[in-house]
């Protein structure tokens, strides 16, 4: 379950934004600037909220009451951006290996990540060799392979054409039917988000 209680302020922009849902894959809509990056950001332990909660199933990770405030680090929050944010220098195995967190017991293996996400292919290339849509792939396995408690995904197709689009929900419902996390996901496309999503909250 997803327990959000917030009360944001960044600069002159205030918002209270309350969520409580079972389902587990919740999107969040809305117009640019209603807010959305800034709650994931806050569960991210990115922003600081004024106050309220925030909990995904038995773990608080934000309680201004209580004054729990997890750093970042042990939010165990895979975040993937609307850009992929690849290391240039690095090769994709090398990106997906730098997300590895965990053992052999981790909940998301390598070999079972790269077959997840069709990118077997890939794991020799540079990034600067890679599509849109393909980096997009990377960046989301190499979230899943710091072993998250929940994924966040901040508008990951926006920065993609429509072909590259449609190349790469599909690989987004795998991820959502097969890993079976609770998923946050920030989209402005009705489309995408009813592809996606369990339940909408739109911020007005």
């Amino acid at each position: 379950m997803l327990s959000l209680d917030l009360q944001l302020q960044r600069g002159g922009f205030q918002r209270h934004v309350r969520i409580e849902e079972e389902a587990r894959v919740v999107a969040i809509a809305g117009r640019s600037g209603a807010g959305k990056t800034t709650v994931l950001n806050a569960i991210a332990g990115l922003v600081r909220p004024q106050a309220g909660h925030i909990r995904i199933d038995d773990r608080v990770l934000y309680d201004s009451a209580r004054g729990i405030d997890l750093p970042p680090h042990r939010r165990r929050i895979g975040y993937v951006f609307q850009d992929a944010r690849l290391f240039p220098h690095l090769d994709v195995r090398q990106n997906l290996r730098y997300g590895r967190h965990g053992d052999a017991q981790a909940s998301f293996g390598f070999e079972a990540m790269v077959d997840l996400l069709g990118i077997a292919g890939l794991l020799a290339r540079r990034t600067a060799n890679l599509s849109g849509g393909e980096a997009q792939r990377v960046a989301i396995g190499r979230a899943l392979l710091s072993q998250p408690a929940i994924l966040l995904f901040d508008e990951p197709l926006t920065a993609l054409d429509q072909d590259r689009r449609e190349e790469l929900i599909p690989y987004l419902q795998r991820v959502r039917d097969e890993v079976r996390l609770p998923m946050l996901y920030v989209s402005h496309h009705p489309d995408e988000v009813r592809r996606l999503a369990d339940a909408i909250h739109v911020l007005e």
